[in-house]
Parts: structure tokens; C-alpha cells; sequence
């Protein structure tokens, strides 16, 4: 029973608010969404927000952001400048409503077309809340033939001078806002945020606002930047054009509309305008929605419209054009979007947001007017370009079927693998053990019938299980589907498993994968230590890289480490072993022994191990070595096992020309 405390210790005293610089401060993630590295770099781009809301009204073709090595970041702008003097009209400085006041801003009256028409700032909050999260910001604006100067520091003006702001006269025709400030590490967990944040965020709003010219500055060290500069000039058909290269099946097409309308019949009416650029590729497909500048990362109603448009457009061509097999399905935009490359990029007058972090959008009349703008575009384009039309057509029907046979494929090895290895379910020759422990279950992938019988005999049968391989199983990363699940030997190793497959295919349901059924707390792979071993092995990381990745990423697979040398020591009535693994571990044992009688013998195959010497250097667990399979960078593995294993044949005569000969001694010619 839950303890009680005494009234006195919850009353009418206990609740209390937060207040000023706290609001932020002390709760960052309801601004800004959390706290960490993804908090502050939100607050970045509510800084760069503002300037880019002044570009786009015209006022100022440059954007600069310069990070500098002790994680403060400047963002300046050409712009109107930011009003800070005296508002008459709220009997306050402006700068304390900009910067100390939540929900204050210039941006509350978009629909009349006051200050802003479309503009990517809206609620605010974001000079205000950055400026609470900062250890120190410095503001400088240039209006109105003046230069104003702030200073605050961890949420309080510090600033010297009438109206706590100073104010100089400028005469300079460069009008503009600069903001310099330092995340507050009491704030949020983590500031440092990486080159790669800056120029992925400014690329993409270089694309989506054309003609203005963004310039990163990253210190490199005291005093020294390098620079980097993106401009679009026109805008996201430049960007789709990069994307895809000279590889397209199509040309690219743009559809554009632009709207008045409601989200309901008694809200106010507002504007909409947007553009979709598109083309299909099979080498770069992908999808990227932006709105009033803001990348909307979960997409909303702009993610609804175009695969509500794309569906229907295609279906109906399939049927017009008689495309579809006789009760065929209907294609899915999963069917679509694996050839589709599009870029939308939409301004609204009045915009409501999931969030403060701008991720997602969920206006009704913006879905609805872009859903039918595509859709007729789409129709147009379809008639008056019949052999694109034709050419989208018969790819996507053929990554539809593709899609189809792999599920089929999957449902069937689901069937095939499914249940628990028993009398009428046996795997040939595979050896468990006694143990259902799965903390303790080490699963041995050992290289033919006669190293099963050594390590059979050498293994501790309550916990280490035997599964033989009988000689070079199939490159998986080479082969399709089919042609692996007809491999016996690889269906009986995935059935040992009992995990499944994860089957990389175009339906998101296709994976049979259970990582909760996998039997085992360790899969060793356990060959010869000769060329032939090392073979067999790389195949089987690569079959189980292919089907089963999660245990590679989650570490559950493991390489046993054969030795290359047994020294023996001859002793009165006693021999004594020792055993390297290595040339430089051999040399060392060697010198150990100096004045002492041994034999060195190279080491034979596993099938040839006496049981002890089996169990002492490689299933022992207190004496065997075993190397964890880790992929410290994903891409970087696949890269390497597409270039060793898989299709991509000129970069392997490359690899091998560039690094063969350091390997030379190690072939084998004969």
C-alpha cells in the first residue's frame, strides 16, 4: 500500500509558475522539443527562421551563419532590421516584448498581409525562447538611421544605456540584424552541434528559396574560417535536376497551383501556394516536403495529397491503358515512391503546425487543394507525354510484382521455418544441446562433418550446440531470394536460428524477423584456419549480413579464433602445449622457451583436432578467443560487402589493383 504524507506536504502553497527566463530554461523541450543536441540545433533554426522570413519578403539577398569553435553561433541577415525602439501601441520597448516575452512578434497578422505574407516564423516564440537558452546573446540592428546594440546574458538584459538598449546614430546604407549567441549548456545536454547539422539545414533552405544566397562560416581554428556558400537560383528544379542526374526515366515536371480557401466553412479564408517538381529514377528515389521554408520531417498533409494524387493518377492509367493482368491489385504508392523522386515546397498565410518544432503540417484545405492540383497535373502530364507515361507505367507495375513475389516468397519461408525443430521437423545433422537457458545457448556454425565430430566431442553439450556447413554455401549478397531459400543449407541454418529472415523488400510487413525467437545468446562461426576457412566464413557474415542483420548490429555473432601453431614442450612423463594464433604470438612463446626441447606443428583442420585440444582453444570459455562482429559504421560495412561480394565488379578490380600487392605473400598461386 502506497505511504501517505501529510496534507502540509501538498496544499494550496504547492502550486506554483514559472516565470520568465525559467519558462524556457528550466522545461527547453516544450519549445524546443527536448533538451539535447536536437533542442538547441531547433533553436538555431528558429534564429535563421526570421532572417529567411525577411529574405523572402525581398529585403535582402544574402543570409550569413558563421559557427564558431566555441559553439556560438552568429546568423546575419540584409534585411528591415528588428524594430527595438519604444511601441507606443503596448507601452513597451520592443525589444523587451522580441526578446522577454513569449508570444510576441510580427508575425500574428499574416492574413491582413501586414508586415509578412508568408512567412516560416508564426507563433512568437523563437527569439524570445533562444534567447532564454542562451548562456549570452548579442543582438545588433540597423534601422531607421540608427544602430541598437543588446546584450543579455542567461535570459536578463545586461545591457547599459536609456531603455537598457544603446543606440547610436548610422549612417550607413547597409541596414540588417545580427544575432550572436552561445547555447547554455545548464540548458540543454549537449552544444556542439556538427558542421554536417549546418550544411544539410541551409542546403535545404537554399532550395527552397530561390535566388537567395546562403554563406556558412565554420572556424576551423583562432581567427581562420573556411567557407561555404549554397544558392538555388532556380530553387528546387535545380535540386531535383542534382538529385538525379543524367540517370532518369523521365524528364522533370513541375506542378503549381495557387488558392484560396478554409479549413472550415466558419474559419477565416487564407492563401496557399505551392510547387511540386518531380521526375522517376531508379537510382535516387526519394521524397522531401517543405513548407513556408520548413522541412516537414513527418510530412502531414502535403505527404496525404501527393499519395492520395499519384495512386489514383496511375490507377486510372493502368486501367485506361490496359496494363493491369486480369484481377490484378491495385498498385501502392510503396509501388510508386520506389521510382519517385519529388520535391513540394508550399507557402501558406496561415499554417497550423503539429508542434513549436515545425515537423508536420495538418490544414485540411491545404491537403485538399494540392491532392486535386496533382492530380490534374498528373493527368495532363500523362496525356500529352504518352511514352513517359508508358515508361512510369511499366516500372511501376514491375516493382508491384516485385513486391508481390518477395511476400509471397516470405509467406512461404515463413511456413517453411515456422514451429520448433523436433522429430518431424529435424535439421539434418544439426547437434543441440541440453540447455533451455537462452542466456547460456552458444550456437556452433562449425565447417564440415568432420569438424562436427571434433567439436561435438570437444564442446560442453549443456549449453554449445553443433550446426555443420557443408562446403561453400551461396553468396547471398549476389543472389535473389529464390535462389537462396532453395539452398538447403541455408534454410536449415535460419531454421537452427529461429529468428527468421528480414527480408528487404518493398512491403513494409514483409519482415518475418524476431529478434525475441532468436534460441541463442551467441552464433560462433567456427572454420579452418586456411584461405578455404576464411571463405566459408566471409560467406556465412554475408548470408547472415543479408538475412539476418539484427544480430550483426545487436552483436550476437561471433567468430572463434582457430590457432595456427601447437608448440609442444617435451617433458619427462609430460608433454605441454602451447598454442599461437599468429606469426608475432609464435616468436614470442619461442623466445619463452629458449634452452627447452619443442616440436612446432602447423595447425591441421578442425576435423583433425584431438576433442581436448578442441575444447581448450576454441569452445573453452575461459581459454578460446572470440571476435564479436560489430559494424562500427553501417554504411561503411555495406559499402565493403557490396565492393568484396557483391555486384559492383569494377570496384573490386579497383580495390584489388590499389591494395593486391600488400597481400601478395599471402596468395595462393602455385
Amino acid at each position: 500500500m502506497a505511504k501517505k504524507n501529510s496534507a502540509a506536504q501538498y496544499g494550496n502553497e504547492s502550486i506554483s509558475r514559472l516565470k520568465g527566463a525559467d519558462r524556457v530554461r528550466k522545461r527547453p523541450g516544450v519549445i524546443f522539443g527536448s533538451d539535447d543536441i536536437e533542442g538547441c540545433q531547433h533553436a538555431f533554426f528558429e534564429i535563421l527562421s526570421n532572417s529567411i522570413d525577411e529574405a523572402r519578403e525581398g529585403y535582402g539577398q544574402v543570409i550569413t551563419v558563421t559557427r564558431f569553435l566555441d559553439h556560438s553561433i552568429q546568423v546575419e541577415d540584409l534585411g528591415r532590421g528588428v524594430p527595438l525602439d519604444w511601441n507606443a501601441s503596448e507601452e513597451r520597448y520592443n525589444w523587451d516584448l522580441i526578446y522577454c516575452e513569449l508570444y510576441a512578434g510580427g508575425k500574428y497578422q499574416n492574413l491582413e498581409g501586414e508586415s509578412y505574407e508568408y512567412s516560416l516564423g508564426l507563433n512568437g516564440l523563437g527569439a524570445c525562447a533562444t534567447q532564454y537558452a542562451s548562456a549570452y546573446m548579442d543582438v545588433i540592428s540597423r534601422r531607421d538611421g540608427f544602430e541598437y546594440t543588446l546584450h543579455f546574458k542567461q535570459g536578463e538584459n545586461v545591457t547599459f544605456g536609456p531603455g537598457q538598449m544603446e543606440k547610436q546614430p548610422y549612417s550607413g546604407k547597409r541596414t540588417g540584424t545580427t544575432h550572436r549567441w552561445k547555447p547554455d549548456l545548464e540548458v540543454f545536454t549537449d552544444i556542439a552541434i556538427p558542421l554536417e547539422f549546418f550544411q544539410r539545414i541551409i542546403k535545404k533552405q537554399a532550395v527552397v528559396n530561390r535566388g537567395i544566397r546562403f554563406v556558412l562560416k565554420n572556424e576551423t581554428e583562432g581567427g581562420r574560417f573556411e567557407t561555404y556558400e549554397y544558392l538555388y537560383a532556380q530553387g528546387v528544379h535545380d535540386y531535383v535536376s542534382e538529385l538525379v542526374g543524367e540517370n532518369a526515366l523521365t524528364s522533370i515536371q513541375t506542378i503549381s497551383a495557387e488558392r484560396a480557401g478554409r479549413d472550415r466553412e466558419d474559419k477565416p479564408e487564407y492563401k496557399v501556394k505551392f510547387e511540386a517538381v518531380f521526375c522517376f529514377s531508379n537510382t535516387n528515389p526519394g521524397l522531401e516536403y517543405y513548407h513556408n521554408s520548413s522541412w516537414l520531417e513527418h510530412g502531414g498533409a502535403p505527404d496525404k495529397a501527393a499519395k492520395s494524387a499519384f495512386v489514383y493518377a496511375l490507377d486510372q492509367y493502368l486501367k485506361q491503358n490496359g496494363k493491369y493482368q486480369k484481377n490484378e491489385s491495385k498498385v501502392t504508392f510503396g509501388d510508386i515512391s520506389d521510382s519517385l523522386v519529388l520535391v513540394t515546397s508550399g507557402f501558406s498565410t496561415y499554417t497550423s503546425y503539429e508542434n513549436q518544432t515545425k515537423k508536420a503540417i495538418n490544414n485540411r484545405f491545404i491537403q485538399e487543394m494540392m491532392t486535386d492540383a496533382l492530380r490534374a497535373g498528373l493527368e495532363v502530364y500523362f496525356i500529352e507525354n504518352r511514352q513517359e507515361a508508358d515508361r512510369i507505367a511499366d516500372q511501376i507495375l514491375v516493382n508491384k510484382r516485385s513486391r508481390e513475389q518477395a511476400e509471397k516468397t516470405r509467406l512461404n519461408l515463413k511456413k517453411k521455418l515456422a514451429g520448433s525443430i523436433d522429430i518431424a521437423n529435424r535439421v539434418q545433422k544439426f547437434v543441440d544441446c541440453r540447455t533451455r537457458d537462452l542466456e547460456k545457448r552458444e550456437l556452433y556454425i562449425v565447417e564440415g562433418d568432420s569438424a562436427l565430430g571434433s567439436c561435438k566431442q570437444g564442446r560442453d553439450p549443456d549449453f554449445q550446440a553443433i550446426m555443420p556447413v557443408r562446403g561453400k554455401i551461396l553468396n547471398c549478397l549476389k543472389a535473389d531470394y529464390d535462389k537462396i531459400f532453395k539452398s538447403e543449407i541455408i534454410t536449415d541454418l535460419v531454421k537452427v536460428l529461429g529468428c527468421g529472415v528480414d527480408v528487404k523488400s518493398r512491403s513494409k510487413d514483409m519482415s518475418a524477423f524476431d529478434l525475441s525467437a532468436l534460441r541463442w545468446k551467441r552464433v560462433i562461426i567456427c572454420t579452418d584456419a586456411d584461405y578455404d576457412g576464411f571463405q566459408i566464413r566471409t560467406l556465412i557474415l554475408t548470408m547472415l549480413y543479408r538475412l539476418t542483420p539484427q544480430l550483426i548490429e545487436e552483436g550476437y555473432v561471433y567468430i572463434a579464433e582457430s590457432p595456427l601453431f601447437e608448440i609442444v614442450v617435451r617433458g619427462k612423463g609430460d608433454d605441454k602445449s602451447y598454442f599461437a594464433y599468429d606469426e608475432k604470438e609464435k616468436d614470442a612463446i619461442l623466445k619463452k622457451l629458449e634452452g627447452k626441447k619443442y616440436t612446432i606443428m602447423r595447425s591441421k583442420g578442425l576435423g583433425e583436432n584431438e576433442p581436448d585440444m578442441m575444447w581448450q582453444t576454441t569452445m573453452n570459455p575461459e581459454t578460446r578467443r572470440l571476435i564479436r562482429v560489430m559494424p562500427e559504421a553501417p554504411e561503411a560495412t555495406a559499402h565493403m560487402f557490396d565492393l568484396l561480394l557483391g555486384d559492383n565488379l569494377s570496384g573490386r578490380k579497383d580495390h584489388i589493383a590499389e591494395h593486391g600487392s600488400k597481400f601478395i605473400e599471402l596468395a595462393d598461386i602455385s
